[in-house]
């Protein structure tokens, strides 16, 4: 999620029906230098509370004091301990999911950071995967080991470090432990649809599910999974104006933040953010190329005029209606 999970994307989120918001994560060891990209990085609206701060590193100290920054500066609903990100950059730095190799480190680190902030009164929770690979699923043992550090609820990535993002989330690992477990445990892995959410959740002990790249590009994902569970009509796909409207809201909210050695109002550096928002919208694979030219608001403004006049969609009166020929 690392890029796009900026503050505007999860207010968009939020407003979709997501009810527990968590940051990108970040490396502890940048928030102790005052890195200002960082902070940009980890900011929230108030009205994105419960909103959770995702972190992670190798050391119990530093991931303590990274922590207690965080909380005395931004005042988190909570803060999240990353040990099943996969990716080589992380690993490689004794974090993520390679401290599924050593159970009991992660659990130091764990408790340290409980502990510490354990007088500000603010809960921490933590995210894992099942294993490193097929020969050492430890998510029932890592489980009750952040128990006893005094983690407050665990999310379960259903693969393990080894998959990456291939082949099926095992969700009976992710069921038993929430078995065994007296903290909430959340789901995560394989869910792309309200359906999926009903299947996971029958008769197990989950209490939450956890949506990463399928929200991606999908916000909508949010409101069809929380119709499902309240027992309503999933509601239909977003229409084609509904995405465009969303796009162009996204384009200008993310260009009305501060931002460092850009161009003024250049957007080019947003493109791969509005390319993910074309996910099963028409005719995306042409879109998508047009995408790849937009230099200013006013382009993505006569790029979504042109694709709606394609349809013969009617154009909002509040849009230019500046048509390239």
């Amino acid at each position: 999620m690392a890029g796009f999970t900026d503050p505007v994307y999860r207010e968009l989120c939020k407003c979709q029906g997501a009810d527990v918001l968590v940051s990108e994560f970040v490396l502890a060891d940048s928030l102790l230098t005052e890195a200002p990209e960082v902070w940009e990085t980890i900011d929230f609206s108030q009205s994105q509370r419960p909103m959770g701060i995702q972190i992670f590193g190798s050391g119990p100290d530093i991931m303590g004091r990274a922590a207690l920054r965080i909380v005395e500066r931004l005042q988190p609903d909570f803060i999240d301990l990353n040990f099943g990100c996969p990716s080589h950059k992380v690993t490689c730095r004794d974090a993520g999911s390679s401290l599924l190799k050593d159970p009991s480190k992660l659990q130091a680190i764990a408790g340290h950071v409980a502990q510490t902030l354990r007088k500000e009164g603010v809960p921490v929770t933590g995210k894992i995967r099942i294993g490193w690979d097929d020969q050492s699923v430890v998510a029932l043992e890592v489980a009750q080991r952040l128990q006893d550090a005094g983690i407050q609820a665990v999310a379960i990535h259903g693969r393990t470090k080894e998959q990456g993002y291939r082949g099926d989330a095992n969700w009976d690992v992710i069921a038993e432990v929430a078995d065994q477990v007296s903290i909430p445990v959340i789901g995560n892995g394989n869910i792309v649809n309200a359906a999926q959410v009903q299947a996971v959740l029958k008769g197990t002990a989950i209490q939450g599910i956890m949506i990463g790249r399928a929200a991606l590009g999908y916000p909508w994902i949010f409101r069809e999974i929380k119709a499902a569970l309240a027992g309503q009509p999933v509601p239909a796909a977003p229409t084609l104006e509904e995405r465009w409207q969303v796009i162009r809201d996204y384009a200008q909210l993310l260009l009305a933040r501060p931002h460092r050695d850009r161009k003024a109002g250049d957007i080019r550096w947003m493109r791969p953010k509005l390319i993910k928002l074309t996910k099963e919208m028409k005719d995306c694979r042409r879109v998508r190329g047009e995408l790849q030219k937009v230099l200013t608001l006013n382009d993505l403004n006569e790029l979504a005029c042109r694709h709606l006049a394609h349809y013969d969609l009617p154009i909002p009166q509040d849009w230019s209606t500046a048509m390239a020929s």
